[in-house]
Formats: structure tokens, C-alpha cells, sequence
């Protein structure tokens, strides 16, 4: 086997169709700066962020900006009838930054929105791998506010600005999303450079035998985070994309030296460096799936409220049923949810997204209290019972699958801890209950069997 073909099917091992691996638990690092494990203890409070994929890609409908690399062909490019020239169709999607103007983008409706319904934080893409920059970056033309783009004599134009500023003025923290990788720079796709035309994730040249190029393109991946660790308020989470770029596979962009200047600047900033493990993947970060255990370290799963992380013109979105499920179970195992949501290209979040965000908040304000703030407790996740604590209170959770499942006198839950109480959240105080040999079975009250079935049961427990 080639040296180059090993790297890139390392690099692929990373990434399949577009969803990233994640570290083992044995991975992570604590950290030992104390604030650093004050801010973790801080972002396990928040349980829900929203996380938003957008760019000029977005007028494709069409998943990110894969459909540059020659390597993800067969599942990247499938939906569109690109000329069969593969180099005509990555010039015609760079050029896609000319036709991106999403005049309706109003940023404190979306941080109204996401404020309103229970989000805590959010998650924005400022660079995705294609190297089109979401801020007024002073490294490349090839951002919003360049001359090429038409959106760039608009009040809005630094979107990213635009979005910290309004979600921050909404009480809510900051995780700012960027790509390792970036297939626009000369730096790290180098024209001409071999493999030749065909372009894998990773750079088009072998780092060790260019030394002075890939110097570039470490200085240029520093300016870049520099200008948002310092120009852009405060961030609470760096969020680094593009696990393929670390110094084991002979691409170190030396990200320890440049977060540490960061937190000259930020000393609170939490760094996710995906996949890599060590000192600077703070928190893990499983995608479109959750893991099977409840997990001791800090983790969050960025899943998306459709079936991709940028906007598809027709999308099938999960139910709010399914996003609090979801939410639940992951609580319970001590993560957080990074539920994506995909903005159309003229700048408006979809009705049918707007509808669900709505749909969990309202049982968020009811239910909340079994969420934030809380941390895991046994037995954790046990089929459609989930369980949460904070101080001396219990949470335990019975989800229903359906609204139209029958909803039984007595529900059994598998909690064999002493306690004294158990009220109804949202409903009646003091129930009925009785200790059984795998746990205990709580009474219903009359009205609670009536009617649909509700998305889940919770109860506090002391």
C-alpha cells in the first residue's frame, strides 16, 4: 500500500458519509486549571444547545460541503447532476459564495427563538471544511464580508458577530465551530501538488516533504482562531472540527500553542479537538448517535432535528416526541444535546423546525427541572426508564412511544435507593407507590390515564 493511500484511509477512518468518530473515555484528559474544570461543570448544566450548519452550501440542499472531496464522492454528490469533470464542479461550488444573500437573516429572532425554548448555548459553524469564513476574517476574500459575496454591504454581514452578540444577549454561552481543515487555501489544497487533482480530506501534499507550506497553513489556521478568540466577546467552547488534521497522521497544526494564547485572552475557553484525545478535547463528542452507557466525562452529541446538519429543501424532521426522547436519554447518561438545525439560504429558519423548537420548550418549561443542572445516578438508562439527580432529588423518566400506547394504572420503575416521596412533575403531589423486588411501582393518578399518551411521565423522587 502507497503512503498516501494509508493517510487517506486513516483520514476516512474518521469520518464515514460525513459523521464523525469520537474518543474513547479512556481518552479525555481532566484538566488541571481549576477553572477550566469550573467551566466543564458549567457546560454539563446546560444539557441543550442549538447548533446551526450554514454557509454557501446551504443553497444546495445538500450535505455540507463534502461533495468537494473526491474521496466521498459516491455519498456526497449523488443529489445533484455535477458536470461529470470533477475539477468543473469544486470550481462551480466555490463560486457559490457569489449567489449567497440571506436577506431575511434576522439574529435575534433565532436568539429569541432558541432563548425562549430552552436552549442554553449555541453552536455555530463559523468555518466548515470548504474554508468560506461566516466572519470578517482578514486572511482570505473567501468570507462574508468579501467583496464576491453579495451580502457583504449588509447591516448584518459579520453573521457570526451578529449571532454571539444576540444569542449572548439572550443569557446564552457561545461554542464557536471551525474546520481544521480548509480545502479553499492554497496552503492546504495546493494547487498542483501531488496526489495531483484528486483530492482526499487531508492536505494535497505530504506535510513532511513540504515543510514550509504546511508552516503556512499552521500560521493561517492560527490567525484565523485568534481573530474569533479576540475580536468576537466571549466563547465558552472552541469546537474543532476535522479530526483527520492531528499530529499523528503528519498534519499538526501545533493546536496547543494556539489555544493556550487563546486563553491569555479567554482563560475559561473549553477546547473540543474531536477525536484526538489528550489535554485539548475537553469534551467528547459523539455525532448522530449517543453512546450505549452513561459516561463519567463531559460529552455531547451533536445530532440533527432532520436527516442532515445543513438545510435540505425536503427533509423528513424528527418529532417532538423523538427530540425529547432523545434529550432525555442522553441527559441521563451525562451528556448534552447539540441539536443541529439547518437555516434556509435567504436567512430564515424553516416552520417546521420553528414547530418543534416550540413543541420542546413547552414541555421544557414544565419538565426542566429534571433536566438542567442535574447529573447521572443508577441505574442511568434502562430501556424507556431514565433517571437524573440533583442534590437529594431523584428524576426518574417513563417514556411513551406513541401517543396512542395505553398509559397503565401502575408504572414500574428499576429504582432500588431508599426515599420517601415521589410527587408527579407538572401533576399531582404525593402519589401512591409500592416497593417491589426490582424496584418500585408507582400508582397513576386517574386523570394522568385519560386521554393520549403524554411524551413521558417524570417524577421527582426524595
Amino acid at each position: 500500500m502507497s503512503e498516501i493511500k494509508q493517510v487517506q484511509e486513516e483520514q476516512e477512518s474518521v469520518v464515514v458519509e460525513g459523521v464523525h468518530n469520537y474518543s474513547s473515555e479512556e481518552h479525555w484528559v481532566k484538566p488541571e486549571d481549576p477553572l477550566l474544570l469550573e467551566r466543564l461543570e458549567w457546560f454539563k448544566d446546560q444539557k441543550l444547545g442549538l447548533m446551526m450548519h450554514w454557509g454557501p452550501y446551504s443553497q444546495l440542499g445538500l450535505v455540507e460541503s463534502w461533495a468537494l472531496s473526491d474521496v466521498d464522492e459516491e455519498w456526497s454528490r449523488n443529489e445533484i447532476d455535477w458536470d461529470i469533470d470533477a475539477e468543473e464542479l469544486k470550481r462551480e461550488y466555490f463560486a457559490l459564495n457569489k449567489t449567497f444573500n440571506p436577506l431575511r437573516f434576522q439574529p435575534e429572532l433565532w436568539a429569541d427563538l432558541a432563548a425562549e425554548n430552552g436552549f442554553k448555548y449555541l453552536n455555530f459553524t463559523t468555518k466548515h471544511h470548504d474554508g468560506f469564513c461566516m466572519w470578517d476574517t482578514k486572511t482570505t476574500d473567501y468570507r462574508i464580508t468579501g467583496p464576491d459575496c453579495p451580502f457583504h454591504t449588509h447591516k448584518y454581514a459579520d453573521i457570526t458577530k451578529q449571532l454571539f452578540n444576540a444569542f449572548r444577549e439572550k443569557g446564552l454561552g457561545i461554542s464557536a465551530y471551525f474546520s481544521k481543515a480548509d480545502w479553499h487555501t492554497p496552503y492546504y489544497w495546493a494547487p498542483g501538488m501531488k496526489p495531483g487533482t484528486t483530492t482526499s480530506r487531508g492536505p494535497t501534499y505530504d506535510p513532511k516533504e513540504y515543510p514550509w507550506l504546511w508552516e503556512q497553513f499552521v500560521q493561517f489556521t492560527h490567525e484565523q482562531i485568534m481573530e474569533l478568540m479576540t475580536n468576537y466577546g466571549k466563547i465558552d467552547v472552541l469546537w474543532l472540527d476535522a479530526g483527520w488534521v492531528n499530529d499523528y497522521r503528519d498534519q499538526n497544526i501545533r493546536l496547543g500553542e494556539v489555544v493556550e494564547r487563546a486563553r491569555k485572552i479567554q482563560p475559561w475557553l473549553l477546547s473540543a479537538d474531536r477525536t484526538v484525545g489528550g489535554p485539548y478535547e475537553n469534551l467528547i463528542t459523539p455525532e448522530q448517535t449517543l453512546p450505549e452507557r452513561a459516561l463519567s466525562v463531559p460529552w455531547e452529541s451533536c445530532i440533527t432535528m432532520g436527516s442532515a446538519f445543513s438545510f435540505r429543501y425536503e427533509d423528513d424532521y424528527k418529532t417532538v416526541r423523538q427530540l425529547i426522547h432523545l434529550l432525555v436519554e442522553i441527559v441521563a447518561k451525562g451528556g448534552n444535546l447539540a441539536l443541529n438545525v439547518g437555516p434556509q439560504p435567504d436567512g430564515r429558519i424553516s416552520k417546521t423546525a420553528i414547530s418543534r423548537i416550540k413543541g420542546m420548550g413547552a414541555w421544557l418549561k414544565v419538565h426542566g427541572e429534571a433536566i438542567y443542572g442535574t447529573r447521572i445516578c443508577e441505574p442511568y438508562s434502562v430501556g424507556r426508564a431514565q433517571f437524573t439527580q440533583k442534590g437529594d432529588t431523584t428524576y426518574a423518566f417513563y417514556l411513551y412511544r406513541d401517543e396512542h400506547e395505553a398509559v397503565p394504572a401502575e408504572l414500574h420503575l428499576p429504582l432500588q435507593q431508599p426515599f420517601s416521596r415521589i410527587d408527579l412533575v407538572g401533576g399531582a403531589d404525593n402519589l401512591e407507590f409500592r416497593r417491589t423486588d426490582d424496584g418500585v411501582a408507582i400508582r397513576l393518578p386517574e386523570k394522568e390515564r385519560e386521554g393520549l399518551a403524554p411524551i413521558a411521565h417524570v417524577f421527582r423522587i426524595r
